[in-house]
């Protein structure tokens, strides 16, 4: 499973967790705590691999002026983000209520992105500038994508269509490094804080899907134009919404 969703996650630059987190809910066989885990540690594999390498090419599409900023500023909220998410749970000290609140809000969110990205040549989008406003959007982004547990993906890519106007190819490139830079401070957070216990074994192999997810999914993605790779997120989207509200059905059920 996350080889397959890391691929496709390279492919549209969402990172892989949009896939795995809510999969991995459906299926039930591990908490919540444990899959928040497993899915950022396969997104930070997936992530570090597909910037390194590109780095590496001299692939980047990305504009770093920009992208630094939202990377650092992602950063600082996957950080808060994280502390939004253990403060929901203390409060409400039940696992299930956390992962119907995840689900409702992720749904929500990826129908949000998928109506973006249906409509988005009919919305103007803008150019912002500047390290401040860079980085505060950044902010907002990496708090969404730490609470939710999916790395930041599709948010990530409507905010850098909408706030810099920019290509579908270029954006999934950013959105990589954004990812990066987030889900590392992220998974520091939850290792200080205490990791969850996790089967040794399944987080070797979902890393290791990961990886190798990320080096098939930027070969693939280098042969598909920017129209292909809409379509290809767009029925993602549609996936990921039905999955989220089965799973909001089966966490309020509990």
């Amino acid at each position: 499973m996350s080889f397959g969703a890391s691929t496709i996650g390279a492919i549209c630059g969402v990172g892989g967790g949009i896939v795995i987190k809510p999969v991995m809910d459906a299926l039930g066989a591990l908490s919540v705590a444990q899959v928040n885990f497993l899915a950022g540690c396969t997104v930070l594999a997936m992530t570090a691999y597909s910037v390194v390498r590109a780095l590496a090419e001299k692939t980047m599409e990305g504009d770093l002026g920009r992208d630094v900023p939202l990377g650092v500023g992602a950063t600082i909220g996957g950080m808060a983000g994280k502390a939004l998410l253990g403060a929901l749970a203390t409060a409400v000290g039940r696992p299930e209520l956390v992962g119907a609140v995840q689900a409702a809000v992720l749904a929500v969110v990826t129908l949000g992105t998928l109506l973006y990205t249906v409509f988005k040549n009919r919305i103007t989008g803008y150019c912002v500038q500047g390290t401040v406003p860079c980085a505060l959007i950044g902010l907002g982004l990496g708090v969404c994508s730490s609470f939710l547990g999916i790395g930041g993906g599709p948010i990530n890519l409507v905010a850098l269509y909408f706030f810099f106007s920019l290509d579908t190819k270029p954006a999934a490139t950013s959105s990589l490094f954004i990812i990066l830079l987030s889900q590392s401070a992220a998974t520091l957070c939850t290792l200080a804080s205490g990791a969850p216990d996790v089967p040794a074994l399944v987080l070797v192999l979902m890393v290791a899907g990961g990886v190798i997810g990320g080096m098939v999914g930027r070969r693939v993605n280098r042969g598909l134009g920017g129209a292909t790779v809409d379509k290809l997120f767009i029925g993602l989207m549609a996936v990921i919404i039905a999955i989220c509200l089965g799973n909001l059905a089966k966490f309020a059920w509990l």
